[in-house]
C-alpha cells in the first residue's frame, strides 16, 4: 500500500510559478512509476507528467513541455512538478499517482494504469 499527500497548491497569477510536491507512504516507494495528472471543470483527467521509478526517464504532456518539470527524490519519498510560465488553461485539481512497476524505464501514461491516488491540490491561475 502506498498513501500518497500532495501539496503546494494555490492562486498564482498568469506567468507565474508555483511547485508542487507528493509525499508517499508505504514501501517501496523507489519501484514506483510517479505521475502527475490533472483534472479541469467539466473535462477528463489528463496526464501532466511522469518518471520511471529510476529517474532515467521523464515524459511531459505537450501542453506542458518547456513550462513544466517532474523530478523525485527516492531517499525522500517525494516527487516534484516546478511549474513555470503558468497559463490559465493549466488551472484544475492536480493528482499525484503511482503504481508499481518492474521496469526502470517505464512511464505509464494512462490515468487507468495506476493503483493509488492522492486527494488532489488546486491550481489556480488567474489571466
Amino acid at each position: 500500500q502506498v498513501q500518497l499527500e500532495e501539496s503546494g497548491g494555490g492562486l498564482v497569477q498568469a506567468g507565474g510559478s508555483l511547485s508542487l510536491s507528493c509525499a508517499a507512504s508505504g514501501h517501496s516507494f523507489s519501484s514506483y512509476v510517479m505521475t502527475w495528472f490533472r483534472q479541469a471543470p467539466g473535462k477528463e483527467r489528463e496526464f501532466v507528467a511522469g518518471v520511471s521509478w529510476s529517474g532515467a526517464i521523464r515524459i511531459h504532456a505537450d501542453s506542458v513541455k518547456g513550462r513544466f518539470t517532474i523530478s523525485r527524490d527516492n531517499a525522500k519519498n517525494t516527487v516534484y512538478l516546478q511549474m513555470n510560465s503558468l497559463k490559465p488553461e493549466d488551472t484544475a485539481v492536480y493528482y499525484c499517482a503511482a503504481v508499481a512497476q518492474e521496469s526502470p524505464f517505464v512511464v505509464v501514461t494512462t490515468s487507468r494504469g495506476y493503483d493509488y491516488w492522492g486527494q488532489g491540490t488546486q491550481v489556480t491561475v488567474s489571466s
